[in-house]
């Protein structure tokens, strides 16, 4: 005879360690935090890259041309958008590939494969700026079809007949010991560092196949602010007051 017993009452479960039901929460928990925080990481990573892929760009300044706007060693941030999406401008300061011959031989420092790996990588999102000794910084002076003489009665530059008045030099500064005349030609720029006694731009390059100009697609960007150090963090000017009277070629 079946004990009616045995249907009302309620089956027995076996019996579960007290802390297993925790460590599970807790390492759903650990795993969870897990994944979010690779999730976080590399969606920083993946947007650093594109960032410095399409928008800017990090460099150090390789050599003492720009003084005293840019010290040797700042770290400037570059908007890649110039020239290709945003026009470049008389006075802005641009970061350039060497057009061919104004660099001369460029000495690369011996690396490990770990160093040369880390320098790509941190590279690669724009943590490091491994080649900018292979780049040049300068001014943009002149544009396509500008009439650049140096110098006017009263040692000024003149761009298209307009004698300008440069504040970006230091007090004292001759615009250039060099005199020239030169026409830019269409989708090139001419360039002139702000050191205009120790700077090897356009001025110098006359007997290269560039002579002496850059055409856009040497153009990195146009640098736009100091990051580092702190203590020179900046916005560059690009001085349009400067060239505002200056007339179409």
């Amino acid at each position: 005879m079946t004990n009616l017993g045995q249907f009302l009452s309620p089956k027995r479960k076996a019996p579960r360690h007290p802390g297993s039901k925790w460590s599970r929460f807790r390492r759903n928990i650990f795993v969870s935090f897990l994944i979010d925080l690779l999730v976080i990481v590399g969606s920083a990573l993946v947007l650093s890259l594109l960032i410095k892929t399409f928008l800017v760009r990090s460099f150090f300044v390789p050599s003492g041309s720009m003084l005293s706007t840019l010290q040797i060693d700042d770290r400037i941030i570059v908007n890649e958008l110039v020239p290709n999406v945003v026009p470049i401008e008389r006075g802005d300061v641009v970061v350039f590939k060497d057009p061919g011959g104004w660099l001369g031989t460029v000495s690369s420092k011996a690396q490990t494969p770990i160093e040369a790996t880390a320098d790509w990588f941190l590279s690669a999102f724009g943590l490091t700026a491994p080649d900018s000794s292979q780049h040049l910084v300068k001014r943009v002076i002149g544009l396509g079809g500008d009439h650049i003489v140096c110098c006017s009665a009263d040692g000024k530059l003149t761009i298209n007949g307009k004698a300008i008045t440069e504040p970006y030099l230091d007090k004292g500064v001759k615009p250039s010991d060099v005199k020239f005349d030169v026409t830019v030609p269409e989708g090139s720029i001419w360039v002139m560092g702000d050191n205009r006694g120790n700077s090897e731009d356009s001025r110098f390059h006359g007997d290269l196949p560039s002579k002496g100009f850059v055409a856009k697609q040497f153009i990195v960007g146009r640098a736009v602010v100091i990051s580092w150090p702190s203590a020179h963090w900046t916005w560059l000017d690009n001085f349009s007051n400067v060239f505002k009277d200056v007339p179409k070629p």
